[in-house]
């Protein structure tokens, strides 16, 4: 009997643990596709295919020449173009589709958050007065910065920022989640940081900076996502795997 076939569109910690469990599971031919914005992308243990698809029709075309069964997007949050793409070739190929994105962070008794509805909102809502700030929404949006170049700037990325934020107050890291709480508070307190700009990613990879800074006292602005296209979204990898056997029964009851 024919394989199902399933394309997952990843980058995140989600997609990879959903390839590796079903990757052992018989009957299921899986690629992993990566958008390719990563330099060092972490080992996978299904195939991958790395770069864009051209839009809609270019992913819809893959996905019937590939003759795919599922798509699932497992894309980071903030992935919105590909996530709307996603659920528009879907349609058009006509296969099942499947989103699973993680839960986002609930502000907790103590938190200091600043709700911002995107990056350059929560640039300009640090205000006037310099301050002190952790920047951690990825090197691609990192030049947001530049339109308050009175602060100093903390950057973490898991690449380069490249070419570097025209900036004369900022330093950088490279490190890639997940991260612990008291290493977060220990950087925070040795750069004097006093404000801090996310995004509202969710999962716990990378949750320990929230946590350390409601520990601190830091003001956090936090920007929201864009509400999320019309697809039958679930928030595990569990509830991944439940809805995939409910599409495709497991061969056992099928009479295979």
């Amino acid at each position: 009997m024919a394989k199902i076939r399933v394309l997952i569109l990843g980058g995140t910690s989600e997609a990879r643990a959903l390839a590796q469990m079903l990757s052992k599971r018989a009957g299921f031919d899986i690629l992993l596709s990566l958008a390719g914005r990563t330099e060092k992308p972490s080992v996978q243990p299904v195939p991958v295919r790395i770069g864009g698809f051209g839009g809609v029709e270019g992913l819809a075309s893959f996905l019937r020449d590939g003759r795919f069964d599922i798509l699932v997007d497992a894309t980071h949050p903030f992935a919105a173009r590909i996530s709307a793409n996603a659920v528009a070739a879907a349609r058009l190929s006509g296969i099942a589709a499947l989103a699973l994105h993680r839960p986002e962070w609930i502000e907790r008794p103590g938190d200091k958050w600043t709700a911002s509805s995107n990056i350059a909102q929560a640039i300009a809502a640090l205000g006037p007065v310099p301050r002190r700030v952790f920047l951690a929404i990825g090197r691609q949006e990192a030049h947001y910065a530049e339109a308050a170049a009175h602060h100093f700037y903390l950057v973490r990325s898991v690449d380069p920022v490249t070419p570097p934020l025209d900036i004369e107050n900022a330093e950088y890291i490279l490190d890639r989640g997940p991260f612990d709480v008291d290493a977060e508070a220990a950087l925070f307190a040795s750069h004097r940081i006093d404000a801090i700009v996310a995004k509202n990613s969710g999962g716990a990879s990378t949750y320990a900076k929230i946590a350390a800074a409601r520990h601190l006292g830091i003001e956090v602005f936090m920007i929201a996502r864009a509400p999320a296209p019309a697809m039958r979204a679930v928030e595990t990898v569990e509830e991944a795997l439940g809805a995939i056997d409910q599409l495709f029964p497991p061969a056992i009851e099928r009479g295979v």
